[in-house]
């Protein structure tokens, strides 16, 4: 029961997350004039962050789906790789915002 929590807070998380990436896009567009053609760093920044937006949504949809094989029983404590790879998967993408959120925002 702990995992279904855990991981119904994860991916409610990760919506919350995807949200507010949207409004910062907006504001960096329409307040701060931030485009892909207003130099090197809305170039960068929309570059990293989309690609890195389009992995976290890529991860929700995987952590949701291994939410729903938990629910229906499909996994066991012998037979978990879906489960496994998916949570691999979800750390790397936590990992590589940490060393986004310093380039982008901190450097």
């Amino acid at each position: 029961a702990r995992v279904k929590l855990w991981l119904a807070a994860t991916i409610a998380l990760a919506v919350a997350f995807m949200f507010v990436q949207a409004y910062e896009y907006a504001h960096a567009y329409q307040d701060l004039n931030l485009t892909l053609q207003s130099g090197i760093y809305g170039s960068i920044f929309f570059m990293l962050t989309g690609f890195h937006g389009a992995h976290v949504m890529l991860g929700t949809i995987m952590l949701t789906i291994m939410l729903i094989r938990i629910i229906k029983g499909h996994f066991t404590a012998d037979r978990h790789f879906g489960f496994e790879a998916a949570s691999w998967y979800w750390h790397f993408v936590d990992v590589v915002w940490l060393g986004l959120f310093v380039f982008v925002y901190v450097v």
